[in-house]
């Protein structure tokens, strides 16, 4: 297949890049480099089954060759980025995905939209299934990418149903691995980081809200194994194995052998207004359709992250 990655050089969108390349498929990476980087690609330069266009995702979408798939993963994830740019988080999740979807349409592909956790808000369910609806506050600070996500589900759905779209909604739990920015302002890359440079870690409150933590490489298993399947209702994926942010820190603290010490801290800003206190994914789902779950340890998945961040480090 040729195949559209929109944020194909973001973290998660490279990632995907080389596995669907490794399977034999033609790659277009379309990515304006607000948040994706040159270097997440540049080892795919060289390839001639990849193709990377500088172009941004709400602006109408030209691609010379009909392609079979669209993965649309571009987005603004990080609380950091779409609380600087918010309109821009809008557009990307509103006419971005309805640019997308009607490319999908009009080349007869397949779309696959890379959705969140964060369709949940702040969960009264615990852990949370598909069927659960969300509590969201829309107005919020971290509305804009909250309801972007949602908007663009329901869009998705809306083409799937008026135009026959072979459409799939991926909801993706917290991810790590190599390719994050050290400035992406998420757990992962600030404890590691704060470790590797001998800094305090800092955890927010008593450091009693939960995450579950899913590496890349399984991740990715899961958005191709969705686009290959007849699903077209949302699916969960990420990592069932839930945690506390104060054992995260503990385990970056283990993984990296800092004598870094942890601190707690008061909220400080809009970044954690609304902060969801749970998450966990219940991927009954994506075990029983996909055959999926994820595989990578976090020892594992650490080891691979830190060595990342430590190489960025190196380099200043």
């Amino acid at each position: 297949m040729r195949i559209l990655i929109t944020g194909g050089a973001g973290f998660i969108g490279s990632h995907l890049a080389d596995l669907l390349l490794a399977d034999g498929h033609d790659v277009i990476a379309l990515d304006n480099l607000v948040t994706g980087s040159l270097n997440n690609i540049a080892h795919l330069v060289s390839n001639p089954h990849f193709q990377f266009i500088n172009a941004d995702v709400t602006r109408p979408i030209h691609i010379s060759d009909d392609v079979s798939a669209v993965f649309h993963l571009a987005s603004l994830p990080s609380p950091v980025d779409y609380l600087e740019m918010p309109i821009k988080t809008m557009k990307v999740g509103s006419i971005g995905t309805l640019n997308a979807l009607g490319l999908a349409k009009a080349m007869h592909a397949r779309f696959l939209l890379a959705s969140t956790s964060e369709v949940y808000g702040d969960p009264l369910v615990h852990p949370q299934p598909e069927t659960y609806w969300g509590n969201v506050n829309p107005v919020g600070p971290r509305g804009v990418y909250d309801e972007s996500k949602r908007f663009g589900e329901a869009l998705t759905m809306a083409y799937h149903r008026a135009h026959g779209v072979q459409t799939r909604i991926a909801r993706i739990f917290n991810t790590y691995g190599p390719r994050m920015r050290l400035n992406d302002g998420r757990v992962v890359p600030n404890f590691c980081r704060q470790a590797l440079r001998g800094e305090p870690l800092t955890v927010y409150d008593d450091g009693s809200r939960t995450r579950s933590f899913c590496y890349v490489s399984d991740l990715i298993d899961g958005l191709y194994r969705l686009l290959l399947s007849d699903e077209a209702q949302p699916v969960n994926l990420g990592n069932p194995v839930e945690m506390t942010v104060l054992q995260f820190a503990q385990a970056v603290q283990a993984a990296t052998e800092s004598k870094s010490e942890i601190v707690f801290i008061a909220p400080q800003d809009a970044r954690t207004q609304d902060d969801p206190h749970t998450r966990q994914p219940d991927i009954t789902k994506a075990r029983t359709i996909l055959g999926w779950e994820p595989k990578v340890s976090l020892d594992e998945g650490l080891r691979y992250t830190i060595a990342w961040f430590r190489q960025q480090l190196a380099q200043g």
